[in-house]
Order: C-alpha cells, then sequence, then structure tokens
C-alpha cells in the first residue's frame, strides 16, 4: 500500500497537519477477476463506472419479501400495489428503471420515468419471473455488520428524503409528483452501491472525516476513493440510460429549475436530520424550503410535524430568511 502525506496546504480543507492517507494504484485491471467486495479503489472514474454498472444490484430482504407475499396472490395484485412494495428501497427501484431501459425497444419513444409505468410496462406475471431469486443486501454484507449499519442508515434517509420530495411536490401542485419522488430517491445510489461494494473503502471515508471533523465529504472522497461521490452518480445514470429528465432532477447543477430545487431540498434535509434536528444546517434548510413552498418557516415545522417526529428540544429556529404567506 502507498501512502501520501498530505501537508500544510490542505489544513483549510479541515485536514490535520500531517495526515496519511492510502492511496491505491490499480493498473492492468481484468474485470472477470475481480472480487465482487472492492478492497482498493479503482483507478479512475471510468473504472468504477464500468464495475458498478455492470454489477447484480442487491435488494433488501423486505422487499423480496414483500414482493414474495404479493406473489402469491397475484391474480388480484394490481401494478401500484408492486410499485409501492418497489419504492421502499431505493436498490430495487435502480434495478427496475435499469431493467427497462437495458430492454427498452427500439420503437418506444416515450421514457419510462416512474415505477408504476414500468411495471405496466412489464406486466405483473413478468414482472414477477423475471425479478425472481434476487440477491439480498442483508446477505451480502453478513461479515461487513458495520458497514450494513452504514447502509442501511443512507437507505432510510433516501426513504425519507423520498417521502420530503413528494410532499412539497404536491404542495407545489407538480405535474408529475412521482417523477420527484424516484429523483429524490435516487439521488444518493451511487453512495448506496459504494456501500454495497466497497464497503471497507466506505469505511474508511467515515473514519477520515471523524478523525477529522471539518473535512469536506468531497475531499474525504477524493482521498480514498480518488473520484467524488456526485460524479460517479451522474456517470452512472448515464451508463443505465436512465430518463434525461430523471438525470436532470437528480443533477444538483440544474438548481435553477424549481423541481431540481424540490429534490435537493429535500435530499439535504434527510442527510441533515438524521444526525438530529438540532443539526446546525437544518434552520438554512428550512429557509429554502419555505422559499420554494413559498410559506412561512412556521408552517413549514407544522407540516414537516405530520411527516416526522421531532423532539421538541431538538426542533429547529424557522430561520430569518422564511416566506411569509
Amino acid at each position: 500500500m502507498v501512502y501520501a502525506l498530505i501537508a500544510d496546504s490542505d489544513r483549510g480543507a479541515g485536514l490535520k497537519p500531517f495526515a496519511f492517507v492510502p492511496l491505491i494504484i490499480t493498473t492492468g485491471i481484468e474485470w472477470k477477476f475481480l472480487s465482487p467486495m472492492l478492497q482498493r479503489p479503482l483507478p479512475d472514474l471510468e473504472s468504477w463506472v464500468k464495475y458498478l454498472s455492470q454489477a447484480d444490484i442487491p435488494v433488501l430482504k423486505r422487499t423480496a419479501r414483500d414482493l414474495a407475499r404479493l406473489r402469491e396472490n397475484e391474480e388480484n395484485v394490481s401494478g401500484r400495489q408492486v410499485a409501492g412494495a418497489i419504492l421502499q428501497d431505493p436498490l430495487m427501484t435502480l434495478r427496475v428503471l435499469a431493467y427497462i431501459e437495458a430492454s427498452r425497444r427500439v420503437s418506444q419513444t416515450a421514457d419510462i420515468t416512474t415505477i408504476d409505468r414500468a411495471v405496466m410496462m412489464i406486466g405483473i406475471t413478468p414482472f414477477f419471473a423475471k425479478f425472481d431469486n434476487l440477491p439480498l443486501l442483508e446477505d451480502k454484507l453478513k461479515d461487513q455488520p458495520q458497514a450494513l449499519i452504514g447502509l442501511l442508515r443512507v437507505i432510510a434517509r433516501a426513504h425519507q428524503a423520498s417521502i420530503f420530495a413528494r410532499e412539497w411536490a404536491v404542495q407545489r401542485h407538480d405535474l408529475d409528483v412521482d417523477e420527484v419522488t424516484i429523483a429524490a430517491l435516487l439521488h444518493d445510489s451511487a453512495e448506496i452501491l459504494l456501500w454495497c461494494f466497497a464497503p471497507t473503502l466506505m469505511l474508511d471515508i467515515r473514519a477520515l472525516q471523524r478523525e477529522n471533523r471539518g473535512l469536506r465529504s468531497t475531499t474525504a472522497q477524493e482521498a480514498v476513493l480518488g473520484i467524488q461521490v456526485i460524479e460517479l452518480q451522474l456517470a452512472l445514470a448515464r451508463a443505465w440510460r436512465l430518463p434525461e429528465l430523471l438525470l436532470s432532477l437528480m443533477d444538483d447543477n440544474r438548481a435553477e429549475h424549481p423541481r431540481v430545487r424540490n429534490v435537493i431540498h429535500a435530499v439535504n434535509l434527510a442527510r441533515h436530520s438524521a444526525n438530529g434536528w438540532n443539526d446546525p444546517a437544518i434552520p438554512d434548510d428550512i429557509t429554502e424550503i419555505s422559499k420554494l413552498l413559498s410559506i412561512s418557516g412556521e408552517s413549514l415545522m407544522e407540516r414537516l410535524r405530520r411527516l416526522v417526529d421531532i423532539p421538541d428540544e431538538e426542533a429547529p429556529p424557522t430561520g430569518k430568511g422564511a416566506t411569509k404567506r
């Protein structure tokens, strides 16, 4: 293993004056010989995309169980019921959308941007046949309990973000609430996949950030992985040929669009509130969300309390910049 000394010039990024960060140099990769669980970073973004886009994505055990229960009553099950089970799990959602795009006919001109439509396109019976005996996330990480906990936290955060995004899309009278919901659910799917297939490296990132409290996530990612996760996220979405609309909704660089801001704010609030509702970043979140919805901070907090449990002692200030109706 090669180590690089990060010296005084990086103090401003939050690293200690002399921090040793492992750097792995990998060349001559033969994909067929790679272990399913990466212990070392790949050499560049293209390598990461190739590896993860070809991976057999596992799903939550609960998802497999819910789908098996629905299959028992297949003749009476609706597409909406199937979609409801899928949307509890960002990994299963990703599998379905990637499958739809991979099996897309040349004659199909309209993008499939929601799970309801995807299930309708596949058909109930063919769906259960195609998505049977799926690999399970809990089995994959059974020997990595700390990584499994970390991954389940990110999945819970993604699900919470989808709930926030859906609620605000409804309030904004969005033309297609489901698209915004899925974009929020999948916004951090690259991070989820890294926990699945490179758990040791993700634990290294977490340890590095705990040792250097002011260290930005992107700096830690580059130190350990050699890439930024947001770059991987968008590159993977393109590799899976996800609909351009979903890709744009997951692209933080397009924040001038209200629908994109809906997704960004949902993801940010889910991430920050996972640390507790007294997280110092939440007041700014409340201010920005209030502006998006054109309501007061007080009104926003009332609505949030209907969605999640917010302890009184953790309730954040509503923000000076909130727009009042």
